[in-house]
């Protein structure tokens, strides 16, 4: 094992290695934090998702520094903190708590953070996120349910959640490459900055971030910054050529979709859905039971599956989320919601449904942890960030996209399944 990652969400953990998959890497990705006597996969890189982005502070850290352990003694040369592109948190955490604690654990005394990922419209100049043209604050991301970002200045964001300073490498310095990069980063730890904000517009700069942190102990970003990583691992002989990485075992069965995210994205693809397949919609407002809610989807699936993806969605624009959430209140919200979610997921699978592609960091945790999934073995990519995988634990394999609610095209829904 070369690199070992440990992301916050199941949606971001795939996001992840689809980057690796592509960089070359044979990638894994394990559900939760492996047991002690678990057997490392066989893998250039090991991706270990958490349901750690929304959770308790206090169980973030002890769940990301236990996958830390489980990674160190796995024999990985390299670790990797994985976060949402848009920056998801709050002011208090959860991406400065769990960064401070790993840190601290590997005793490296610093880290860079780049959320940036310009083939999906995140990018950050100035210390400052900007998703397409728009500040991140102004994007819609202002509106998410669980982790509302209010604010596009990452080294503000960063500072209220850390009792560490925080540092800027500029795009001025960015621009020069690999080597003033170091040197800049460097010189910040060397200040005694904990964190710098790295400025990234294009995939070059990403490479060379990735190339100025070959010898960081850790790196903290969205996937894009991981782009780098695998040329430093081939430079220096430790990863070889072997066939392509993202070949998976074939798999039949009945296609279907889940769609728990609120995201701009994920409503454009549902309402691009609407008219090519069938499409169901949950209304909380009319029944607050799990349950039932999943009963009466599966009961419309009846006599509509096969190769042609049905769609079920929780999802919801603003208002009607506000709706949601001042009736029942945000945590109760989201947690009925992603019961319903993962019971349905668990229905369908008993229904023959082998291909699935889940939008929405949240649902994709629920419905994997009830499905019993244990490890996804990395496969093609559908859009940038979003590739299939070959889920397997308790139940039967299962073909599994994990999509974050923010990316991929507006036809995603139907593309998925011609790939």
């Amino acid at each position: 094992m070369l690199l070992g990652a440990i992301a916050d969400d199941f949606t971001g953990a795939t996001d992840l290695c689809s980057m690796l998959v592509r960089g070359g890497m044979r990638t894994v990705q394990l559900i939760g934090v492996p047991g002690p006597d678990d057997v490392p996969p066989d893998a250039d890189a090991v991706v270990v998702a958490l349901k750690s982005r929304t959770a308790p502070v206090g169980q973030a850290v002890s769940e990301s520094l236990a996958a830390l352990e489980w990674l160190r003694k796995a024999g990985a040369r390299q670790f990797f903190f994985k976060y949402c592109s848009t920056f998801d948190s709050t002011d208090e955490g959860n991406i400065g708590p769990i960064a401070d604690a790993l840190i601290g654990a590997l005793g490296c005394g610093f880290a860079l953070a780049c959320p940036a990922f310009p083939t999906n419209a995140r990018t950050v100049y100035q210390g400052h996120l900007f998703v397409g043209g728009m500040l991140l604050n102004e994007s819609g991301m202002e509106h998410h349910p669980l982790t509302p970002m209010k604010d596009a200045n990452l080294v503000r964001v960063l500072s209220r959640q850390t009792d560490g300073t925080v540092g800027l490498v500029p795009f001025s310095t960015v621009e020069q490459g690999a080597v003033a990069i170091r040197r800049t980063l460097t010189g910040l730890k060397e200040q005694g900055r904990r964190y710098a904000i790295v400025d990234a517009v294009s995939d070059a700069h990403l490479m060379a971030i990735g190339e100025a942190a070959e010898h960081h102990a850790l790196i903290t970003g969205g996937s894009g910054v991981a782009m780098g990583l695998p040329a430093n691992f081939r430079r220096a002989g430790l990863l070889q050529a072997a066939g392509d990485p993202s070949v998976l075992p074939p798999m039949g069965g009945h296609a279907a979709v889940l769609a728990g995210s609120c995201s701009r994205a994920t409503l454009m693809q549902l309402g691009y859905a609407r008219d090519h397949v069938p499409v169901f919609e949950i209304d909380v407002m009319a029944n607050a039971d799990p349950a039932a809610l999943a009963e009466g989807a599966l009961a419309w699936v009846e006599g509509k599956l096969g190769d042609t993806p049905v769609v079920i969605a929780a999802s919801a624009p603003p208002e009607k989320v506000a709706a949601v959430q001042a009736r029942f209140g945000r945590d109760a919200a989201g947690a009925l919601i992603e019961d319903a979610m993962a019971r349905i997921a668990a229905g369908l699978v008993e229904r023959g449904v082998r291909r699935m592609v889940v939008a929405g960091g949240e649902t994709s945790g629920a419905a994997v942890a009830r499905l019993g999934v244990r490890s996804l073995r990395i496969g093609p990519e559908i859009d940038p960030g979003v590739p299939w995988t070959h889920a397997e634990g308790s139940g039967p394999a299962v073909r599994m996209a994990l999509k974050s609610g923010n990316f991929g095209g507006t036809d995603f829904f139907l593309k998925a399944f011609q790939v």
